[in-house]
């Protein structure tokens, strides 16, 4: 019979071998980016993340061969518990490593809420409690030439593509930070660049990823570069928060950076984005299942520290999902109703496998990350009563109670965002425009990346508080190939005109983008501007294009900057 200390270690090593490979998998990025194998860096963000949940079933299934019938044993795993507590003291980030633990005994026990006898309570796991080193970094002292500093930074850099014109590349970065430096009256204060040492990759792009430091000011310093057929170039220098912290959006795939301890890069990481919550720096550097652990600490310190009640979220009631928020929280939780009211036909297991497929693919900036939780308790009287009325009429298959508690055996939860339709009867005319543009443009990245939303009614859409127009309903969501775009026909006769159903057969692929402007409740200086800019998403002819340059495998970027376009620093004291 193996000891507890001997299945301490068994699971202790199959969470050694999740990271190398997680680790061999991030060390592809460079190869990737020098070879310009976007479709390889792809097929990478996908292996990455469905890494975890494979070995953490088949961690189970070992962990059940080897302790046989007494696999279910509360008492054994208690004693494994507290063995394995012991074994990863000097790990690095050992957080990494409970998490995983507690995904073990959580799906082997099938735990409701919280278990702290046989799990490691997320609520006292900080990753960042202890750490008391720096991550990696270069630093490059000013000693009174820009060039000469970015000239020995760039040159730093392990790349095997040659760069396409290093000099200018040097003169760009330096131009930028200066221009920065000098509309804050900060260019004799500088003191110091320092970066951290691996580069951060995501898909066709990469990062240097830094900060520049002065006399009583820092700002952050990331630096994007392109690999293009004359080789590689500075692609971006972005000088300010609200610029870098869209480059680590919760609606962007996850940084390819080869990091020994990533607490430590968050840490460095909040330096330069201190309004990013940590449980998204986590996630967005590839380490999903920390992340959520994280967001669920925050959800649970907030709880703890606030006193308001779970209400239906703003906007329109979803006829797929029942939404509701913590108003002191910034998230939305989201719940699959019972039934799906007409005209809704999708099934359940068709809306989950939507909410997948958006995990594993490339957001572009434009798909909010939805994080997946089971079995979650919360109290009962922390809900609102109209809310905790639906709760009870329309997701019983998700949610029922005990005790005193709600338990929720599925709900995603994502950022909270304003919706489309609410920001454009608060929002000054300049600002309407700018997100009815947006929006045009959301449509436009999406379909790039063979994603059409299939309901473009504008209360699926949000805006982020950096301005930004996010898709976040998934259950028409389908992929751009398998949509049948068809010109609208030509009405036969007047009686044509005035069915209230087509009068044309409709298949069930068939999509008329001529039709979409019928749907949607533009005003008619914001359906002018939307014209003005982006008529072209309302032809056939333009979804047929796209669909072409898809099959044909061309990559279309999404990127989150404008290249070349000169940065002006806000203030980070």
């Amino acid at each position: 019979m193996p000891t507890a200390r001997d299945c301490a270690r068994h699971i202790a090593a199959a969470f050694a071998r999740y990271n190398a490979e997680f680790r061999a998998i991030t060390r592809r990025a460079p190869q990737r980016f020098d070879t310009r194998d976007w479709k390889g860096s792809q097929q990478d963000a996908v292996e990455r993340i469905e890494l975890y949940d494979r070995f953490v079933g088949q961690t189970v299934a070992e962990v059940q061969t080897l302790l046989g019938e007494d696999s279910h044993e509360r008492a054994l795993w208690r004693r494994i518990h507290d063995e394995f507590a012991t074994l990863i003291v000097d790990l690095p980030d050992p957080e990494f490593t409970k998490t995983f633990f507690s995904s073990i005994s959580r799906r082997l026990f099938g735990t409701v809420g919280v278990a702290p006898d046989i799990e490691f309570v997320a609520t006292d796991l900080d990753p960042l409690a202890d750490i008391h080193s720096a991550v990696g970094t270069n630093t490059y002292p000013d000693h009174g030439s820009l060039p000469l500093l970015f000239e020995d930074l760039l040159g730093d850099l392990q790349l095997y593509s040659p760069w396409q014109d290093l000099d200018r590349s040097i003169a760009h970065v330096t131009a930028e930070v200066r221009a920065c430096l000098q509309s804050r009256n900060e260019r004799r204060g500088l003191e110091r660049v320092e970066v951290i040492r691996p580069v951060f990759y995501q898909i066709s792009r990469a990062y240097i990823v830094g900060r520049i430091i002065g006399r009583g000011f820092m700002l952050p310093l990331v630096i994007a570069l392109r690999n293009g057929d004359g080789g590689v170039r500075v692609d971006a220098v972005l000088l300010n928060e609200d610029d870098v912290s869209i480059v680590f959006s919760f609606t962007r795939s996850y940084f390819h950076a080869d990091l020994e301890r990533v607490a430590e890069a968050v840490l460095f990481l909040r330096s330069i984005m201190p309004k990013k919550p940590v449980s998204e720096l986590f996630t967005v550097l590839g380490r999903a299942k920390q992340g959520k652990t994280e967001r669920y600490r925050e959800l649970m310190r907030s709880m703890q520290q606030t006193d308001d009640l779970f209400v239906h979220a703003a906007g329109e009631r979803g006829l797929v999902m029942v939404c509701f928020t913590l108003p002191s929280f910034d998230v939305v939780f989201k719940v699959i109703r019972e039934r799906f009211a007409y005209p809704k036909t999708v099934l359940r297991e068709e809306v989950l496998e939507k909410y997948r497929m958006v995990f594993v693919h490339d957001r572009a900036g434009r798909l909010v990350d939805a994080q997946e939780y089971r079995r979650l308790r919360f109290p009962r009287a922390r809900f609102a009563a109209e809310l905790l009325q639906e709760l009870h009429s329309e997701t019983t298959q998700s949610v029922h109670e005990d005790g005193a508690d709600l338990v929720f055996d599925h709900l995603y939860i994502e950022r909270r965002m304003t919706p489309l339709n609410l920001y454009l009867r608060e929002a000054t005319a300049a600002d309407a425009e700018r997100a009815v543009l947006d929006y045009g443009q959301c449509i436009r990245d999406l379909a790039r990346t063979n994603i059409f939303p299939g309901d473009l009614l504008l209360k699926n859409f949000g805006v982020t508080r950096h301005g930004r127009v996010i898709f976040y309903d998934y259950d028409e969501l389908c992929r751009v190939t398998d949509c049948h775009f068809r010109d609208l026909p030509q009405a036969r006769d007047e009686d044509d005109e005035t069915r209230a159903e087509a009068w044309y057969y409709v298949g069930d692929n068939d999509v008329f983008p001529e039709s979409f402007l019928n749907f949607l409740s533009f005003d008619d200086a914001q359906r002018a501007a939307l014209l003005r800019v982006h008529a072209e998403i309302f032809s056939a002819a333009y979804w047929r294009g796209i669909q072409q340059r898809l099959r044909e495998g061309d990559m279309m970027e999404v990127l989150p900057y404008n290249p070349y376009r000169v940065r002006v620093a806000s203030s980070i004291v």
